[in-house]
């Protein structure tokens, strides 16, 4: 009879995980991987769709809600969590929320890979390169353009010397985090000859690694890989440290 219970009260303990797993996943779209067989424990990020700033994007977008991703990734710093695999499929969006994202992805301590799937346009190339190695997958393409702006603007002087800056902002953290210089991302953003409606440029996987923009061609494996040699890395620097004390 003990038993019988043990085993309804571990079924509903799974159960109960399941559903805040899942929850997770449709709210944040972030998952603690399970740790196994001596390996390490890695949490999930995906920033999928439009990247959503201070204004909510439409109910029919797919969004990623850069308030739901800063609390995770501090989080992420502060627990066991070993490592963070964040995987992208993103068409852009808010500038200032995609590069908080950036920012905070690059300031961790844990190591972070990144790995992307479809598309990581716009401001989605800082948030591919914010990790301490970049994957992309042979059919992904990343498009590099100039800065735009929706909706009202004001065409005096000021306003374009704004936009100038938050490109620099955008060209230096890429170029800081890659292996592409500034000043060939500003020939690749102003390239007239490849986006129909816009210049700029678009990338595919292998031509993203020739750029120097990602680090390698890769899938989810690969990714898997790299991320546990990079915490393994860190554990064993951080044991040589240790017994140095």
């Amino acid at each position: 009879m003990e038993k019988e219970q043990w085993e309804a009260g571990q079924a509903e303990d799974r159960k109960e995980k399941e559903k805040e797993e899942n929850e997770a996943i449709k709210e944040m779209g972030a998952l603690k991987l399970t740790e196994s067989q001596g390996k390490h424990k890695i949490q999930l990020l995906t920033i999928i769709g439009e990247i959503e700033g201070h204004e909510a994007v439409s109910g029919n977008t797919k969004a990623t809600k850069y308030e739901h991703l800063l609390p995770r990734l501090a989080q992420a710093e502060e627990d066991e969590t070993d490592g963070i695999l964040i995987l992208l499929n993103t068409l852009g969006g808010d500038v200032e929320a995609g590069l908080a994202i950036a920012e905070m992805i690059a300031s961790l301590s844990k190591p972070t890979v990144s790995l992307v799937l479809g598309g990581s346009h716009s401001i989605g190339g800082p948030l591919a390169v914010s990790a301490d190695y970049s994957f992309i997958v042979p059919t992904g393409t990343m498009i590099i353009h100039p800065v735009r702006s929706t909706g009202m603007f004001i065409g005096v002087i000021q306003s374009y010397r704004n936009m100038e800056k938050t490109q620099d902002r955008i060209t230096q953290f890429i170029a800081e985090h890659s292996h592409i210089t500034q000043e060939r991302l500003l020939e690749l953003m102003l390239d007239s000859t490849q986006l129909v409606k816009d210049v700029g440029t678009m990338l595919e996987g292998k031509e993203a690694v020739e750029e120097g923009l990602i680090d390698e061609v890769g899938g989810i494996s690969q990714a898997f890989e790299k991320l546990h040699e990079l915490i393994d890395k860190r554990l064993e620097k951080s044991r040589k440290e240790d017994c140095k004390k």
